[in-house]
């Protein structure tokens, strides 16, 4: 490709592009003709010490060109190529009119953690970074097979960032795989920063609430994820990766399931799935009930119902979305403040609002409890995203409970079901195992079947290698 002359690859063209950029080093080395240009911040110092500070400052002039020969000398043609270096952490090399780029990209960085958000009683508690490169090098460490497979692409217009699609040859289902490269090199936007922002970008329908790609930050979690046939994406500057495609019901699994027994671990799935009607309905009923149907209510509830209601000037829909509201202000507050501060809010403010509430008649006892339940029974969910989206719904389900009652509530979750029914993740169903009905995999989504009985990978990654599991006994 021809290049206009503006952008003839040379030294003063590669200043120009960095002009009044005070974080960049331009560094000359007269006795051999050479010149440099690097940024300190994205380098490693000591390798850029090693590798070129050392061998530049004792060379002869004659000695560089055997130099050049050397594997981590790469030369570039274009302006373009050379710019996205630098800015990448390379060191670009001028000598006449040759440009050479070498690779001492090493950034201060966090070190690897416990995941936040993700957290386990048994099990590793080591959680992705920020750093692509050490993401990777995390799954390598626990996947060490030759069919794992590393796609590389960019997106971001303006930030450029690195984002590698992985998956397991012969497991992964090549047609996912092709999606999903065609899909985020389809991505024309200006930034994108993390591995959230990326799943919106190229999921199947953007308006749902339901989030139609699990994200992570558990590299065994990631593993698991590729070993039954789903691809990951690794997002530059991101901690979080994504896996594709999702069902509805993977956001309701969680490590300690499989670290347990598989006693210990379906109990604990069941109790999420309980958890789920409860987040979803508890607070609706009760705006249903108190509403429109008291004959529900057995006679001795009824009397102390009425004598807490007796002073509460509001109607239950009303009365409801006051206290919900209120919780979700006191988590926001509780998850934007320091860790020691935010619990301290949550616990008082908590208590103090909901016992004053009552005092002053803004709100029942009863409704105290609906709320709370449903507020802890959601925080019983493993996934944050999901999680939230199921309090967003809560809300929609208060308000058709209390327009039609009983059957408000009913439509709504009948509506709730129908949308999730009509969702796609990369093409396949987003309630799979019960739409299609797939019986085999309900061994490993209602319940946690020992290790012997799950011998199939997830119908819903189409994998062209079902078998997993052969064990000899």
């Amino acid at each position: 490709m021809k290049q206009t002359p503006d952008e003839t690859l040379n030294l003063q063209h590669i200043l120009h592009q960095f002009e009044n950029c005070a974080d960049v080093i331009h560094r000359t080395f007269p006795d051999i003709h050479t010149d440099i240009i690097y940024f300190p911040l994205l380098v490693d110092f000591k390798l850029f010490t090693s590798v070129i500070l050392e061998p530049f400052a004792n060379i002869q002039i004659q000695e560089l060109e055997q130099l050049f020969k050397q594997s981590q000398f790469v030369e570039v043609a274009h302006s373009k190529d050379a710019v996205l270096g630098i800015l990448e952490g390379k060191t670009a090399i001028f000598n006449g009119d040759k440009v050479f780029l070498v690779d001492v990209y090493g950034p201060k960085g966090r070190s690897v953690q416990p995941s936040q958000t993700e957290s386990v009683i048994v099990g590793p508690h080591d959680a992705f970074v920020e750093a692509a490169g050490m993401n990777l090098s995390l799954i390598r460490r626990r996947l060490h097979s030759s069919h794992l497979k590393v796609i590389k692409c960019s997106v971001g217009e303006v930030t450029k960032n690195d984002v590698y699609i992985l998956y397991i040859d012969r497991i992964a289902n090549m047609e996912f795989v092709n999606e999903v490269v065609h899909r985020i090199k389809g991505i024309e936007y200006d930034a994108v920063t993390d591995g959230g922002m990326l799943s919106q970008l190229f999921e199947d329908n953007s308006n749902s609430i339901f989030p139609q790609f699990l994200t992570t930050e558990r590299p065994d979690v990631a593993v698991s994820k590729l070993v039954s046939g789903r691809i990951i994406t690794i997002v530059d500057c991101s901690p979080t990766v994504i896996c594709t495609p999702t069902a509805f019901f993977e956001f309701f699994s969680s490590p300690d399931d499989y670290y347990q027994r598989w006693a210990l671990g379906t109990a604990l799935r069941v109790l999420r799935f309980s958890a789920l009607l409860v987040a979803i309905t508890f607070t609706a009923m009760y705006v249903s009930v108190t509403t429109y149907h008291y004959e529900m209510i057995p006679q001795s509830l009824l009397i102390t119902l009425a004598e807490s209601r007796s002073r509460v000037p509001f109607p239950p829909v009303y009365e409801a979305f006051l206290m919900e509201s209120m919780i979700e202000m006191l988590r926001e507050a509780g998850a934007r403040l320091p860790t020691k501060i935010g619990q301290t809010i949550g616990i008082v403010g908590g208590i103090v609002i909901g016992q004053a509430a009552v005092q002053a008649g803004l709100t029942s006892n009863v409704l105290i409890i609906a709320v709370a339940s449903s507020a802890i029974a959601s925080f019983v969910i493993p996934s944050y995203v999901m999680s939230a989206s199921i309090r967003l719904m809560r809300f929609g389900l208060i308000i058709m409970a209390g327009i039609w009652g009983n059957m408000g509530l009913v439509m709504g979750i009948a509506l709730v079901i129908i949308h999730l029914s009509g969702l796609t993740s990369l093409g396949s169903s987003y309630v799979t195992p019960l739409a299609p009905m797939k019986g085999r995999d309900w061994k490993d989504v209602f319940i946690r079947a020992p290790f012997s009985l799950l011998k199939t990978r997830p119908s819903q990654t189409k994998t062209p290698n079902v078998v997993r599991n052969k064990i000899r006994k």
